[in-house]
């Protein structure tokens, strides 16, 4: 009884009693972020690279997390993952980025020891000074991280035990494979340092409510479908439709919605795309507005399938998906990536903790190609001061907010968030299953709340079963 009490996990600080509060020194308490590194990150699914990064045989590309270095390898069996440690005194073996290790594997810079793309150890400088026990293939093989292919990137796994990607993700998984998601291409990939904790930042994605004051050009476009989601009085109309404009005004308005978030996020909806859409505006509509709404729609999801697939592009069908395997404009890959897909292509963050305070912020435009004319492959993101002017609108609005949030949270009389019940639930949900890997929850029951944040997206707080 006592050795079992000895090996219970401490309790975490802050954990959440209320799920419409969430306690402030969460964001920032190192106490609490040294318990996340020891008993989360270990244990999650994280993406590590997308597949096209490695092609070839032989080509690698490091991942870094919280001091860890994993290499992930193109080897002649698949896709593999290993520790970027050598197994003498463990220096790393490959420098920089990403490169090539067919010719000559992996090579420790400090005594030369050297491994293939296998990760089989294939000399040892001077291996007759060393007992034999310590020379065992099996022992000098590199460490290797648990990997699975989904949604064309690779995600790793340090727990061996953890259940399968795939489990987690649930019936998502059925909507991205549908989504051909497995076969887009990066067209390029902007990334910045945030000066807030990664879950802040992470937050800012989980509802549009903050659409109205951080991205007004959106709201002022099309403001009658923000105020039916977020409260304020449409009349009942409940509909992403202004009654005081014609049907072909509300169409023309919706392209225009598409093209402000194309040109302020591109993958968020592709120029591509509005181009087909604004072919539509002049169609034959009903003249019910919800008919004639949820038609043009359709319609537009129709012009574009053909589209693409007439460029040769792998495009999925996406009235097909619309009612058989939909997914939401937003989905949350537990725990720091999103996917945001909208008609045929989608954007896409990471985001990874650097300290209590600091954050990394990737952002990637995803979409087809024609087999042949993928674009060049983009290794190492563009990085730019995270006030930079360069960054498309939508992300420099976005991190206009979550720096002075990180601020604001240090204030005394400021104890906890207050959280919208109805449409902030995904923050809640999520901030728990971090409570469930803190406090050592059962990896079955882990996986299910995970598999309730799928279509969470501005929905509401749930009761996780844990």
């Amino acid at each position: 009884m006592v050795a079992d009490i000895a090996k219970a996990p401490k309790p975490a600080p802050f954990q959440i009693t209320d799920p419409e509060r969430i306690p402030a020194r969460r964001y920032y308490d190192e106490e609490f972020y040294q318990l996340e590194n020891e008993r989360l990150w270990p244990h999650a699914w994280q993406m590590a690279c997308r597949v096209e990064q490695i092609p070839e045989v032989g080509d690698w590309i490091e991942y870094k997390i919280l001091g860890k270095s994993v290499l992930v390898v193109r080897t002649k069996d698949g896709i593999k993952a290993f520790d970027n440690a050598c197994r003498h005194r463990g220096v790393p073996i490959a420098q920089g980025t990403h490169g090539n290790c067919k010719r000559e594997g992996f090579i420790c810079p400090f005594h030369g020891w050297r491994w293939n793309t296998e990760g089989k150890n294939t000399f040892v400088y001077g291996k007759h000074m060393f007992s034999e026990q310590q020379l065992d293939q099996g022992d000098l093989a590199l460490t290797e991280v648990r990997t699975e292919l989904s949604m064309g990137c690779v995600f790793i796994n340090f727990d061996k035990d953890a259940p399968p990607l795939r489990e987690c993700l649930g019936p998502l998984a059925a909507g991205l494979d549908a989504y051909n998601a497995d076969q887009m291409r990066a067209e390029w990939c902007f990334a910045t340092v945030l000066p807030a904790n990664w879950k802040i930042a992470m937050e800012a994605f989980m509802e549009g409510y903050h659409v109205m004051r951080t991205h007004p050009q959106l709201q002022q476009k099309v403001p009658i479908l923000y105020n039916s989601m977020y409260g304020m009085d449409t009349g009942g109309i409940g509909l992403p439709i202004n009654p005081n404009l014609s049907i072909r005004d509300n169409i023309v308005a919706q392209v225009e919605h598409m093209e402000l978030l194309s040109s302020g996020m591109a993958g968020m909806c592709h120029a591509k795309d509005v181009a087909v859409a604004r072919q539509t505006i002049d169609a034959e509509l009903p003249e019910d507005p919800f008919q004639a709404i949820m038609q043009w729609f359709g319609i537009v999801n129709h012009c574009v399938t053909e589209a693409g697939r007439a460029r040769g592009e792998p495009t999925p069908d996406l009235n097909k998906i619309a009612v058989e395997t939909p997914v939401k404009a937003v989905e949350f890959i537990f725990p720091n990536y999103f996917l945001l897909p909208f008609l045929s292509s989608m954007a896409a963050y990471r985001i990874r903790p650097l300290g209590p305070e600091s954050c990394v912020f990737e952002l990637w435009s995803l979409t087809h190609f024609k087999e042949g004319e993928e674009p060049p492959v983009v290794m190492d993101p563009t990085y730019l001061p995270y006030d930079s002017t360069e960054f498309p609108q939508i992300p420099q609005q976005d991190y206009s907010n979550i720096p002075l949030q990180q601020i604001g949270l240090h204030a005394d009389g400021f104890e906890f968030m207050r959280l919208s019940k109805d449409i902030e639930g995904l923050i809640s949900n999520y901030q728990r299953i971090i409570d469930g890997y803190l406090a050592g929850v059962e990896p079955d029951k882990l996986c299910k709340g995970i598999q309730m944040l799928a279509g969470n997206f501005d929905g509401p707080i749930k009761d996780l079963g844990f």
